[in-house]
């Protein structure tokens, strides 16, 4: 029988994010991960947008974890390598009916303590965004880009620094809670049983799953989960701009977001459909809907000019806006469970948050 001080499940951004806290504080940290690499689902299928914290509930850890996960994020790559770059955002209104929902946004984004979004007028936006077609135009200067593959080695660099280890292939097939902690059995080449003193569930859209494979957790403690998929559709060519560009929804159009990587090359999404089992397969069927959408904002679009890109699962946990789903992370107080802490629908802006959610999370450890 194996013992070890801490487990993290999953090697996403948020579990390294997390390992790299704990052992950071002087924790022994084994990461495991069932896949063959780090972060192959949700934290690499993604726009890999730096949000600024505007439209989230205020107060809500999802709110404040996102202005303090900024912050940290910003820092932590431009001291550690990690490529990224503070492009700005716009979030655009495309017909006169969209334009009094700006002063609402940047109302929503004030009641979460960001105070530096502003109206931009015609001229402005002509002289940074030539190509873009708008009605109105509201600018949030700190959102920005991170290169998701760069932070996560650069965690799982820091905490393996600090003494961490990694153990990919490594699936959790069961689990128990125990006296002072929790007993996995671990799959892979050779199936182990290691014990810990705790264990973190930070396994994205698997986390449900596995505290299902846990004897001890409450089962009403373990919030439902439903999956939603986001295509991504990336143009051929020379990207027309150079800041994430965000249309407002209506009533008639779903909108579709642009976001540059750090490449240069554009990306446009992700749309929305409810699935029920992980495919990360793009129709490119589902371009018309980009056109459409993208032409909103951009008529030069022409045919033939976008091919499918890639898709990621938002790990949720009801069917609600992102922007209204909360974070959900649990430890003994709520499940009952001494040694245990859970996260679910860490969906966006997960990546944005993820040192903070490692820093939450580190400081909730010493009491579990």
């Amino acid at each position: 029988m194996e013992k070890t001080d801490c487990i993290v499940i999953g090697a996403g951004v948020v579990g390294l994010a997390i390992a790299r806290a704990l052992a950071m504080a002087g924790r022994e940290v084994v990461i495991i991960e069932a896949e063959d690499a780090i972060g192959t689902h949700t934290s690499s299928r993604n726009t890999g947008c730096i949000h600024a914290g505007i439209n989230y509930v205020p107060g809500s850890l999802k709110s404040r974890l996102a202005l303090r996960g900024k912050e940290l994020l910003y820092e932590y790559a431009a001291t550690h390598g990690v490529g990224h770059r503070r492009c700005g955002k716009m979030i655009v209104a495309t017909n006169d009916a969209q334009t009094e929902k700006l002063e609402a946004h940047r109302l929503k984004a004030e009641s979460n303590g960001l105070f530096d979004l502003r109206m931009l007028d015609a001229g402005e936006v002509r002289e940074m965004e030539p190509e873009l077609v708008f009605k109105g135009v509201l600018y949030s200067p700190s959102s920005g880009i991170v290169d998701a593959h760069d932070l996560m080695l650069a965690l799982l660099g820091d905490a393996e620094a600090h003494g961490a280890s990694l153990a990919l292939r490594s699936p959790v097939i069961k689990g128990r809670a125990i006296e002072g902690g929790i007993e996995l059995s671990i799959g892979g080449k050779e199936q182990t049983t290691i014990q810990c003193n705790l264990c973190i569930n930070a396994a994205g859209i698997g986390a449900q799953g596995i505290a299902r494979t846990i004897d001890g957790i409450p089962e009403n403690t373990i919030p439902g989960q439903v999956l939603v998929k986001g295509c991504f559709f990336v143009l051929r060519g020379k990207a027309p701009f150079s800041r994430l560009i965000y249309p407002l929804p209506d009533a008639h159009h779903q909108a579709v977001h642009v976001s540059p990587d750090m490449g240069g090359q554009m990306r446009f999404g992700p749309d929305t459909e409810d699935v029920d089992k992980i495919d990360y397969w793009v129709d490119p069927a589902r371009a018309s809907f980009f056109y459409d959408a993208a032409r909103l904002f951009w008529p030069d679009l022409k045919d033939g000019d976008l091919e499918p890109g890639y898709a990621g699962i938002r790990p949720k946990t009801n069917p609600g806006r992102a922007a209204d789903n909360d974070f959900i992370i649990q430890g003994p107080d709520v499940h009952g469970v001494d040694g245990l802490i859970a996260l679910y629908g860490i969906e966006s802006p997960g990546l944005t948050s993820s040192l903070a959610i490692g820093e939450y999370v580190a400081g909730l450890a010493k009491g579990a």
